[in-house]
């Protein structure tokens, strides 16, 4: 088959958009510098923007130029916190343990939670803070969206801030459940017994799974608080 040179650039870019080497927010070339890197006229630049503009990759700002998309919740009463973010602003300190990471192949243990599109990297890992298990997690990470994600290194800094400043996504849902602490009481340091909450999330960018997450909180040490207005008033 061949590739013209609109989706030559339109895969160029997007390759570097999925691999968090140009991060949400940055700015992308211009049109006149990408007429000049890959010779060709300014149509042919347009059309390989306009589709990554298409997919909610790129937005293009007014006398501004085009920048690579920042995630957005679409119709989400939650945001999506940085729990290393949550727990440093109260003043206490943080680090992820990783407790094990692993590549899973297309159609290797199947989980019907998350797609099954191509490799993922399973995680496993606690959020301490203050040297206090504050929750459980346990990731799948997609590589076709986040292909960076096969060579993060998850002992210095946790999955979840490493998605929010690498990989733009457009959807996202949660789901929040009670649950005992069970088989994660050891990892919590609670007793098997101890009530707690569990937030499980999936994301996508378009049609393509980013990630599932599911975070184990200890019931007395996470409040989930969400500030909204009426869509078309009282």
């Amino acid at each position: 088959m061949t590739v013209t040179l609109d989706q030559r650039i339109r895969s160029d870019l997007e390759s570097r958009i999925r691999s968090g080497e140009w991060a949400p927010g940055r700015r992308i070339p211009t049109e006149r510098e990408l007429m000049e890197h890959y010779r060709c006229a300014r149509m042919t630049v347009g059309k390989a923007i306009g589709a990554l503009v298409s997919e909610g990759l790129i937005e293009r700002r007014k006398k501004a130029g085009s920048f690579v998309a920042r995630p957005q919740v679409r119709t989400a009463v939650l945001e999506i916190p940085d729990i290393a973010a949550v727990i440093l602003a109260r003043g206490e300190t943080y680090r992820f343990e990783l407790i094990a990471r692993r590549l899973l192949v297309a159609g290797e243990a199947l989980d019907a939670r998350f797609a099954d599109t191509g490799d993922r990297i399973a995680i496993d890992g606690v959020h301490v803070a203050s040297d206090r298990p504050f929750a459980h997690e346990h990731r799948l990470i997609g590589l076709a969206a986040a292909p960076g994600a096969g060579n993060a290194d998850f002992r210095e800094r946790s999955p979840g801030s490493w998605l929010l400043d690498n990989v733009p996504w457009t959807v996202a849902r949660h789901r929040i459940t009670a649950r005992q602490a069970g088989d994660l009481a050891s990892a919590l340091g609670v007793s098997r017994a101890l009530a707690c909450l569990q937030v499980e999330r999936w994301t996508w960018r378009q049609a393509d799974p980013v990630t599932y997450v599911r975070q184990v909180f200890p019931g007395d040490r996470y409040d989930l608080v969400a500030e909204f207005s009426p869509r078309h008033g009282p």
